[in-house]
């Protein structure tokens, strides 16, 4: 039985045609089981005597329970009761599922070809207008997988947001002041080498580079501003860098002769250089490679020695 075809007999009957089913069993059982309750009573009626039990030496008494006396006679009427008891359900169990079955497919049905074209009595004469503007099946189903997809958006924002807290955190802790991570384990430590030099010394503030705002201007700092200045300079930086890969297409592909360390110490010069007019060029250096006005603190030549050790590890690794 199709659901089509249960939802109509059940406007029809006004009850679905199972619960029919099982209130005539219910009915049957409510039956079968007076019926034993009533044989039982029968029995314990009848004197032992009678069912074919010896008779005992006192007979002269005679009391309103024959059974009493004979508690091997109760024993077995109840026993012999509840195997007929256990016999009548298995009968009635075995036989109403037949009928079940039976009725289901040839009484209480209805040809599944025919029911989309059925009509009951209370449809007769009966007009439903449809407003234009009334949803259809595919309009139901493509608004159900918008609600889907809008929920896989949603969930896929959350999880990115939840990624980027734990980034911001995670810089935050790097850029933290050394008094923040006095607790901090060595080796977390040595993980995460602190860039707090970079912003919160005193050294920093030397250089124009805290992170804190002007207080005379109240604008951002300087550091903020190159940093946002980078950001833009980004899209031009991947414009360049796809016009420079067909260029490397042209170049030969044995790189074996060329000399990399060379070009490493080259490098490793040509930074030096410019640091040191830089540092020259603002008014902190001097011979010797000395501060002019700014004292290092301890804090700071830890940090510093930290994130050299992490580039030169990564130097390392590369090789």
């Amino acid at each position: 039985m199709t659901q089509q075809v249960e939802a109509l007999l059940t406007e029809h009957l006004r009850y679905t045609p199972l619960s029919l089913i099982d209130d005539i069993i219910n009915t049957v059982n409510t039956i079968i089981y007076r019926a034993i309750e009533a044989i039982e009573n029968g029995l314990f009626s009848i004197p032992p005597q009678q069912l074919g039990y010896s008779p005992d030496s006192d007979t002269s008494t005679v009391t309103s329970q024959p059974h009493s006396d004979r508690p091997e006679a109760k024993d077995e009427i109840e026993n012999g009761v509840h195997q007929l008891e256990t016999l009548l359900e298995a009968t009635v169990d075995k036989t109403f599922d037949k009928f079940e079955i039976y009725t289901l497919r040839n009484i209480l049905t209805v040809p599944d070809e025919l029911a989309p074209w059925m009509r009951l009595g209370h449809y007769e004469g009966l007009t439903l207008p449809l407003a234009s503007n009334a949803p259809t099946p595919e309009s139901i189903l493509a608004l159900r997988r918008k609600v889907q997809e809008t929920r896989k958006l949603n969930l896929a924002l959350r999880n990115t947001h939840t990624s980027n807290a734990t980034t911001i955190t995670q810089l935050k802790s790097i850029l933290s002041s050394p008094q923040s991570t006095l607790g901090v384990s060595p080796e977390l430590a040595t993980i995460n080498p602190s860039l707090a030099f970079l912003t919160s010394y005193p050294s920093a503030n030397a250089l124009n580079l805290s992170l804190a705002k002007s207080a005379k201007t109240s604008t951002e700092s300087p550091l903020t501003n190159q940093t946002q200045f980078f950001i833009s300079q980004l899209p031009a930086l991947r414009q360049a860098l796809s016009e420079l890969k067909p260029r490397l297409k042209s170049l030969p592909e044995k790189m074996g002769d060329v000399d990399w360390e060379s070009r490493r110490e080259e490098r490793r010069a040509y930074i030096e250089e410019r640091v040191r007019k830089v540092v020259e060029g603002i008014g902190a250096g001097g011979d010797g490679g000395e501060m002019k006005g700014v004292r290092v603190g301890r804090e700071e030549v830890s940090d510093l020695e930290g994130v050299v050790g992490g580039i030169a590890r990564a130097d390392r690794m590369e090789e």
